[in-house]
């Protein structure tokens, strides 16, 4: 049964890759939406020109209208509003971008899925971060599975917050890694707890808030700049963690650039505690206390239950098993 649900899904892929006709009880139906005008719709969004889009699909701009254009007339719609200074995306443009990123995503998971049962060994695996989570801790799981000589190619990448999480359920992720607050229901995928990360409030010793000796109150910290990361999510709804909306702020993309704010004295902020660790022990920062905040961040691990490629289950096995990071979230 599940081989016939495979053959049945490759065809229907096939036939919408490639614009053939597709047979259904007796009568012919053809394909006038093929991947290739979803791929475009996807760049175009991503990248915000035709011109950037065009190059990121190593096609020329023309190419990439004319393949939009050809479409709108087939199915006499409009995709894409031309009449201001850049093509903007009209209602029915954004309809088939978002459920065309789901059918996008359906055919890079049944060309795993292919690879997957023809040699068990994935081709590639992705496996998405949280800003959080230490790279040394997989740099000997990764030496570990070299080990293996195995051709799977291993991609990692770092995300923040419901980003994380939305590499799972929007981009193809088939491992997570580190995400924090709690997971999106559905049977697609699998989770499990690690732990919990301990925040703390940092200033620089030359900071105002460093030489206040009571707890600090929300009306305080309001007076000062936080340093903040982003939420890397596109499509997921962001996610806030110890952050007043009311409090000026500068926003950065990972620990590093914050941490380096911190240290200058350029505004205050929550660190998870084996990060700020190394910089309390030398004095370049200072713990104070605060009367309301999260103490604790929930990390879980999650994967992708569609994939059972031997990649992801040495992974997944390996990465649970680990005692690194079993003591970094306790």
């Amino acid at each position: 049964m599940r081989i016939f649900r495979l053959i049945y899904s490759l065809v229907l892929f096939i036939a919408i890759r490639y614009n053939s006709e597709v047979y259904f009880q007796g009568y012919i139906q053809p394909m006038r939406i093929n991947l290739d005008v979803l791929l475009i719709l996807d760049a175009i969004d991503k990248y915000g020109t035709f011109a950037a889009a065009a190059e990121s699909l190593f096609k020329t701009p023309a190419a990439l209208s004319y393949m939009i254009q050809k479409l709108e007339k087939d199915l006499n719609i409009e995709l894409l509003d031309r009449s201001g200074h850049r093509a903007k995306f009209t209602d029915t443009g954004l309809m088939m971008l978002e459920k065309g990123r789901l059918l996008l995503s359906a055919a890079k998971d049944l060309e795993k899925q292919a690879l997957q049962l023809s040699s068990g060994w994935e081709k590639e695996l992705v496996i998405a971060l949280d800003v959080s989570f230490p790279f040394e801790v997989v740099l000997p799981l990764i030496d570990a599975f070299h080990a293996l000589n195995k051709q799977t190619l291993l991609k990692f990448s770092y995300h923040t917050l419901a980003g994380s999480w939305e590499e799972l359920t929007h981009n193809g992720a088939d491992i997570i890694l580190g995400a924090i607050n709690e997971p999106p229901t559905s049977a697609a995928w699998s989770y499990k707890m690690l732990g919990t990360l301990d925040n703390v409030f940092v200033v620089a010793p030359n900071h105002p808030l460093a030489a206040l000796s009571d707890r600090l109150t929300n009306e305080q910290l309001c007076l000062h700049r936080a340093i903040v990361i982003s939420d890397s999510a596109r499509f997921c709804h962001p996610l806030q963690t110890n952050l007043m909306e009311e409090q000026p702020q500068i926003h950065v993309d990972d620990f590093h650039s914050k941490v380096a704010l911190l240290r200058a004295g350029m505004g205050c902020g929550f660190l998870p505690r084996h990060i700020a660790s190394p910089w309390l022990a030398t004095g370049e920062l200072v713990e104070k206390s605060v009367i309301s905040f999260r103490e604790k961040d929930v990390a879980y691990m999650a994967w992708r239950d569609g994939s059972h490629g031997l990649a992801q289950q040495w992974w997944r096995e390996t990465l649970l098993a680990s005692r690194d990071i079993a003591q970094l979230y306790q």
